[in-house]
């Protein structure tokens, strides 16, 4: 299935008093990710909505925390399609300070179209299945002013 990677660092504001990452910045960045992983594979959610009423709500998540992060840790959230069902899509997500992963979980994701102001899930698309069940990394080669400063 289809998998993409990306670096961020860990903010202060992404802590608590202690400097330990507070939690519920896990579901965040999951969050981030499934966007990110979406705009990697050529289908941005902006896009999606403007082009063919499709939005993409979150069902379910959830996340485990094994390790703690720290201000100014590089963390690499990898991503990866776990499942297609006819209606939603599941990504795999782990968070990752170099060769340590520090949690990990699950966002389920629904293929939603709005027309006419009432929403309502739809089939996923063949294409759009195709996509996702490559059996591929995505190279994420963006330049992140965040790493280097």
């Amino acid at each position: 299935m289809r998998r993409n990677e990306f670096q961020m660092r860990v903010n202060w504001g992404d802590t608590d008093k202690a400097g330990i990452v507070y939690y519920p910045n896990y579901f965040k960045w999951f969050d981030i990710a499934g966007h990110q992983f979406f705009r990697s594979i050529g289908l941005p959610p902006s896009e999606l909505a403007v082009s063919k009423q499709i939005i993409l709500p979150l069902l379910d998540v959830r996340c485990t925390f094994e390790k703690p992060l720290y201000y100014d840790d590089i963390i690499t959230i990898k991503t990866v399609v776990s499942e297609i069902s006819n209606k939603t899509i599941k990504l795999n997500h782990e968070v990752h300070r170099g060769d340590t992963r520090t949690g990990y979980g699950y966002e389920i994701r629904g293929w939603v179209q709005e027309l006419e102001g009432k929403i309502s899930a739809v089939p996923i698309p063949e294409d759009v299945k195709n996509i996702l069940r490559e059996d591929r990394l995505v190279e994420n080669n963006q330049i992140n002013p965040w790493l280097s400063a």
